[in-house]
């Protein structure tokens, strides 16, 4: 008989890295929740489920934490930052889904997790258990015995990881793993705020180890090491010997195991699937059905030769977790909590033939909407040719036309539908049809009429979601619509093309497609109005998609010429400030290690002191905002951030971009998104054009390579001149900033001469600096201590001169107060033109998150307002070069900036009109400035 099996899951530790795992893109939810934490935790359970089929397993949790421990040291973990609000929401989640799937939950009054399944551990162990501790967490290592292992799950990629006895002792270099505890009390640990030794690191820790196996008897022969090391151990071995005692996870808490609370049996599967649905999890809830004998069959997976217990039978049957035999009436349960292709009635049909073609055309052309999709060999629109054409115009049904591969018969059979696309009268609905848009243009296709893109109207009623057709189905028709990949296979050297699909089942995902966007319009219609969103989806964000997709067919020309030549100057320029480093240094080491360049910085060069922060993993930090800092008075920081800054241009753009070059064109084609940025922002991707540098030399180099079309052509570049400072000004109403754009005067001088009351022709350099870094930095809510780290000055000099600044234009304040009133009231602001920016985090308890909102509530209306005003200028713009039929291309956005391939004989014509539509894009009681450059390359024209 196989030994029995008990799974410990130690909570906070997984619901902490589920929560950071998707720190940069929240998983939120259509009802605003952010469900990162919930849905990270659920993955590390099921996938542990999922694996290893245990036998027993529990869940432990953290209850007002360690009274042992900050009995003995008041100070322990005192340094932790309050828990995020996001956090705090999922823990009764997660509970209530435990619950329900009658997992037990540990915990304790006064104990750790730790301490919970270290004393559970121990008790199963001897009740013949092996014990698996599913954490992150390295502490646990030293509670591994023949029978209890660390279970690290799955992370970045990397697979499991299982610890046994050898792999402790090989990762700590130790001889038993009781000794992990010394080396934790030795080292300390800086998310604990346990103290450990002064100057006793990783490697120093593991060196003494080797020589005296104990803290203990480390402390005993502390006067046989020589130097500064040895004098701080004598000095702090009182200090050392509680951090050993802080590190000793506990093993007897007040609980018992008992094997039959701790077995796993069936789940109330109503119950999960109810919070499953509330929290819109729609894949883990289809999954949890499959895991628990309720989907359809899963792969016999095992962990590093650890057997599942149970013998896992593939088959076309359903699975019960449970029971080695099938069942032989499994309960009732449907395969998926969302109705598909296969559960749905529907009625798609195939349309070939000249015939059933005309027949096709005609219905279309008596249709006041049809939602219309592209089905193509490639998702770059640029490459992609057409297999299919897909048409809806009533719920259920639809028709799906094929393509054939010979470009002259596709062309021939694509002209067919030119009177429904090019019609002005039928309103045209589809899912991110800028893509459709330019596919079509590939065939000579104008798409005319007005649009409906679900995409954008999702995008402008909750911007904070995703916006992906699947998930939009599922969150707000209950339908799971066919993914890709059961046609064309995964990612890989296997995936096929849509061309290589049978022609039914392309049918089938095709029209499902136009369908289901069909039906996402009828729900999103009503929600731009009731959200107040309508006009802005119509006078903006759908007029700009053809704009866009027009710019990005146009693309730019790259002199990938001169990059080679700036990468191999950059590549001299690394080499030389890399030797300077490691002179510096008195030794080489990985510059982009930070943990070594941390250990170089503060431990070997003491540089800063004794103050240095760590972060979560125990490592010094080195991100650009310490090191900036600290470069102000070490030469050898300064020459890293320079190191980085090359380093990032070379392999960011300068070897790069030319890979971006498209064959088809010679130039460079950017993606521009506008459901990504909650701003309103347009984003840029493969290859992105808005995030290259302009504040450093080297970094405007990179502009020099985006060239004219050629010898009858120039680049134009126009600049709005310090919009958002326009907008605040004219949001807030503040009649002395207005003042001064209305005089026309240098708004930094101006400013400057007010706050530092001198007048205005006695401005000094330094002092227009420190007003310009004020001006900026009131938009993001700059504080004292912010700005004394962007300036020359103290931080009481610099809450003197924020404290001038609001006496100076008073009216200010009270516009940033209103807005956070406002935010706290709505739950949202709004820009010029509507655009909301949803602030759940307003109210929250937490300071830190609410003064991040607060923060937001003042910059995302005067963010947005720009960025619509450069769109509707784009949109204006465009009309105009369409309608006066000009030769010159509008090719890039750039935040503020529009930049232009301008056919020589237009350009002393075509700048007048630029800057007029710039200028007048908005009317507000500030005027806007437009400035305006040319050149052979960006470089010059900006």
């Amino acid at each position: 008989m196989s030994q029995k099996r008990l799974f410990l899951l130690d909570a906070y530790a997984l619901i902490f890295r589920g929560y950071y795992a998707f720190i940069k893109n929240p998983r939120i939810n259509s009802k605003g929740l952010d469900t990162s934490a919930i849905f990270g935790f659920m993955n590390s359970l099921l996938d542990v489920i999922k694996r290893e089929r245990p036998d027993h397993l529990a869940v432990a949790f953290d209850k007002e934490g360690s009274t042992v421990r900050t009995e003995m040291y008041t100070e322990y973990k005192g340094n932790r930052s309050a828990t995020p609000e996001a956090i705090v929401i999922a823990i009764p989640y997660i509970h209530d889904i435990l619950r329900a799937m009658h997992i037990p939950i540990i915990e304790e009054a006064g104990c750790e997790a730790d301490d919970l399944i270290g004393t559970v551990a121990k008790q199963a162990e001897k009740q013949g258990y092996q014990v698996f501790m599913v954490t992150p967490d390295k502490d646990f290592a030293q509670l591994v015995s023949e029978n209890i292992f660390m279970y690290r799950p799955a992370r970045m990629g990397n697979g499991i990881e299982i610890w046994g006895v050898p792999e402790v002792l090989e990762r700590f270099e130790i001889e038993r793993p009781e000794q992990v505890i010394d080396y934790l009390g030795m080292m300390g640990d800086a998310v604990d705020n346990i103290p450990g030794l002064p100057g006793v690191g990783e490697k120093t820790a593991k060196k003494l180890l080797k020589e005296y196996g104990t803290m203990e008897n480390l402390l005993a022969h502390a006067h046989e090491i020589k130097g500064k090391l040895g004098e701080n151990i004598a000095a702090n071995a009182e200090k050392g010997l509680m951090s050993k005692k802080l590190a000793t996870i506990i093993t007897d808490c007040n609980v018992t195991f008992n094997e039959q609370d701790y077995e796993l049996t069936k789940p109330d599967f109503e119950k999960v699937e109810a919070l499953f649905h509330d929290l819109e999890f729609r894949r883990m809830a289809e999954q949890f059905g499959k895991l628990f004998g309720h989907g359809e069959e899963y792969d016999d997976v095992t962990a590093q030769g650890l057997p599942p217990t149970k013998t896992i039978i593939k088959s076309q049957q359903q699975y019960d977790l449970f029971n080695a035999e099938y069942p032989a009436e499994p309960e009732e349960h449907p395969a998926s909590y969302y109705n598909n292709l296969d559960n749905t009635d529907h009625h798609y049909q195939t349309v070939e033939g000249n015939m059933a073609i005309s027949f096709l055309l005609r219905d279309l052309l008596k249709q006041a909407s049809v939602s219309f999709d592209t089905e193509t060999t490639d998702i770059c629109a640029l490459t992609a040719d057409l297999v299919g054409l897909s048409f809806s115009w009533e719920k259920g049904k639809g028709f799906y036309v094929p393509i054939p591969e010979n470009r002259e018969e596709a062309q021939a059979i694509v002209d067919k539908f030119r009177p429904f696309f090019e019609d002005e009268n039928i309103e045209k609905v589809g899912q991110n049809l800028k893509y459709d848009l330019e596919v079509l243009a590939n065939y000579g296709i104008t798409v005319k009429g007005k649009f409906f893109d679900t995409m954008l109207a999702h995008y402008l009623i909750n911007p904070d979601m995703r916006h992906g057709m699947d998930i939009l189905a599922e969150t707000y028709l209950k339908y799971s619509p066919k993914p890709i990949e059961a046609l064309i296979g995964k990612k890989g050297k296997g995936q096929k093309t849509m061309r290589e699909v049978p022609v039914e089942d392309v049918k089938e995902y095709a029209v499902e497609d136009a369908d289901i966007t069909l039906q996402l319009k009828e729900v999103f219609a009503p929600e731009l109005e009731r959200t107040g969103t309508r006009k802005l989806f119509d006078d903006i964000e759908v007029p700009l998609m053809p704009v866009l997709a027009a710019m990005e067919q146009e693309g730019i020309r790259l002199d990938v010429e001169y990059l080679k030549e700036l990468s191999a100057d950059l590549a001299a320029d690394i080499k030389r400030l890399e030797q300077c480093i490691y002179e510096a240094a008195g030794e080489s080491f990985n510059l982009g290690s930070p943990k070594q360049l941390g250990e170089i910085l503060f431990d070997k060069l003491k540089i800063g002191g004794n103050k240095q922060k760590k972060t979560k993993t125990g490592q010094y930090a080195t991100g650009e905002e310490v090191l900036s800092y600290l470069a102000l008075t070490n030469p050898i920081v300064q020459d890293i951030l320079e190191w980085r800054q090359l380093v990032k241009l070379q392999n960011t753009y300068v070897e790069a971009l030319p890979k971006e070059v498209k064959a088809k064109t010679g130039r460079v084609h950017t993606d521009y998104m506008q459901t990504v940025a909650a701003t309103g922002r347009l984003s840029s991707n493969n290859p992105n054009l808005q995030n290259i540098p302009i504040r450093t030399e080297r970094g405007r180099q990179i502009r020099k390579a985006f060239i004219a079309r050629d010898e009858d052509h120039t680049i134009l570049s126009a600049d709005y001149s310090q919009i958002e400072l326009r907008i605040i000004a004219a949001l807030s109403g503040d009649q002395e900033m207005v003042r001064s754009f209305l005089m026309g005067e240098d708004i930094h001088a101006a400013t400057a001469a007010k706050v530092f009351n001198v007048p205005l022709e006695a401005v000094s350099r330094e002092q227009r600096s420190n007003a310009k870094t004020v001006n900026f930095g009131i938009i993001y809510g700059v504080s004292a201590f912010g700005l004394s780290n962007q300036t020359s000055l103290s931080r009481s000099e610099s809450k003197d001169l924020i404290d001038a600044y609001y006496k100076t234009y008073p009216r200010l304040r009270d516009y940033i107060q209103e807005q956070v009133e406002t935010a706290r009231e709505k739950g949202f602001v709004q820009t010029i033109s509507g655009r909301r920016r949803y602030l759940k985090d307003i109210n929250s308890q937490n300071v830190v998150v609410r003064g991040a909102a607060e923060r937001n509530a003042v910059n995302a209306p005067i963010q947005g307002s720009a960025a619509d005003i450069i769109k509707i200028a784009m949109i204006n713009i465009h009309k105009r070069l369409q309608s006066e039929n000009w030769k010159s291309k509008m090719l890039l956005q750039v935040h503020d900036e529009l930049v232009f391939d301008v056919h020589n004989s237009e350009l002393e014509r075509i700048k007048p009109m630029i800057k007029h539509e710039m200028e007048n894009a908005f009317p507000l009681e500030v005027p806007l400035e437009v400035d305006m450059g040319t050149g052979r390359n960006w470089l010059e024209a900006h």
